[in-house]
């Protein structure tokens, strides 16, 4: 795709203004009887209702399906600090998947402040109108600092940092898979990151829920690997996961190496170091738009290696996609108060057992009649495969349940899997 094609994408048309989101009427209103009940005086009777039962948002207004992005635009995919405006594209492009994949609702909100405390309440604000925060494409380490605030500030709806968490998860399914191809145990494999910034945290701290040691990862920044009693560059962030290897390079940390995770930039891991690494290497090199190893260059490398990216164009793409609509799919089908570590854990789970399902005649069709089995190029499901949108969701909902994090009590799941079925599958 060239660069007027993307932009004639973006631009208004015949059918629709500019942009990729707008508004949609969910209700009549085509005669004087339809807009008294949509406005004055009618919807004065729901909103005497709301003002005595909050809850009551939930039956009468969209709160319940609706989520904000929410971003500054300080770390753009991979362009860095772009701003606030500059990132809508972006951020009207989340919308389009949120309602695509998992039929959320949502509307970017962009906050042209690089002052975290003022973010901070700015979300507080407007909480009461979402049923949940996406926030987005802000930069570390103030995106852990908000999101810890937010969280504490008991708003009584879920605020998740995709960037994060939805990285953590998904990648997780396919380091699980990828363990099971090349029959190594998750408790004995040592993890380099490279990149340690909200993905890298992230994953880190997900991949020891999972099952990996700490003492067995090493992180690496643009400083050098962070070890303890390191002081340039630090943070407490960092700190968590402070090594005491001896190793101080991304070169040496690597050297015997099962995984190597890279959430950093372009050409960063070369083929000598994937040399170095042990038998049967997983790579999963995530930077956007270029990996830190070229897929094939990889390939040629070792061809015993699981290589994973963060492109279509290449196989086992790990993207966001597989997670956040169907982690909010099912935190506000329960009125989740929270996405916990419980339902983080759920979605990790539920995604590397639909990769080992054969693919249905919708996802061959999605990708021109190719078929995917469960093996070194297929660790992940593929975004078209409408199975996710089921037992993602389903398992989320169930495990905020069963952590008590759910706003709805004596929740059917039998009858939430049928209408997932109902609404995904048919």
């Amino acid at each position: 795709m060239d660069k007027q094609e993307i932009l004639d994408y973006h631009s208004s048309n015949e059918s629709a203004g500019a942009g990729k989101i707008g508004t949609k009427i969910t209700k009549p209103c085509n005669s004087a009887e339809d807009l008294r009940k949509a406005y004055t005086p009618g919807v004065a009777i729901p909103c005497i209702e709301i003002y005595n039962d909050k809850n009551k948002a939930y039956d009468y207004t969209n709160k319940g399906n609706y989520v904000a992005v929410v971003s500054n635009g300080t770390a753009v995919l991979g362009l860095g600090n772009l701003g606030a405006i500059a990132s809508k594209p972006v951020m009207e492009g989340k919308a389009v998947l949120f309602k695509k994949f998992g039929d959320v609702d949502s509307i970017d909100l962009l906050i042209d402040s690089e002052n975290p405390d003022r973010i901070i309440d700015v979300v507080k604000a407007i909480s009461p109108t979402y049923g949940g925060i996406n926030l987005e494409d802000i930069k570390a380490p103030e995106c852990f600092y908000i999101e810890e605030k937010l969280k504490n500030a008991n708003l009584g709806i879920p605020i998740f940092h995709d960037d994060q968490h939805g990285t953590a998860i998904v990648s997780g399914a396919g380091l699980l898979n990828a363990l099971e191809i090349v029959n190594k145990k998750i408790d004995e494999i040592k993890i380099v990151v490279s990149g340690a910034g909200a993905a890298g945290i992230a994953c880190s701290e997900h991949y020891c829920r999972l099952g990996v040691k700490k003492e067995n990862m090493i992180l690496v920044d643009t400083k050098g690997v962070i070890y303890q009693g390191r002081k340039e560059g630090m943070n407490p962030y960092k700190e968590k996961f402070a090594s005491t290897t001896k190793a101080r390079t991304l070169e040496e940390a690597v050297k015997g190496a099962d995984m190597v995770l890279g959430v950093s930039g372009k050409g960063i891991i070369s083929p000598e170091m994937l040399l170095s690494m042990a038998k049967n290497p997983i790579i999963f090199a995530m930077a956007n738009p270029d990996p830190e190893i070229d897929y094939n260059l990889a390939k040629e490398t070792n061809s015993n290696a699981i290589v994973a990216t963060g492109r279509s164009d290449f196989p086992n793409q790990v993207n966001n996609v597989l997670g956040f609509p169907f982690i909010f799919r099912g935190a506000l089908d329960v009125r989740a108060r929270e996405i916990n570590d419980e339902m983080k854990l759920a979605a990790t789970y539920a995604l590397a057992k639909i990769a080992k399902m054969p693919v249905t005649k919708d996802v061959r069709d999605a990708y021109n009649g190719k078929n995917f089995e469960f093996g070194k190029e297929y660790i992940v499901p593929k975004p078209f495969d409408k199975r996710i949108a089921v037992e993602e969701s389903f398992a989320v909902a169930k495990a905020a349940i069963e952590s008590g994090v759910a706003g709805l009590k004596d929740f059917n799941l039998d009858n939430y899997r049928l209408k997932l079925e109902n609404k995904f599958l048919k």
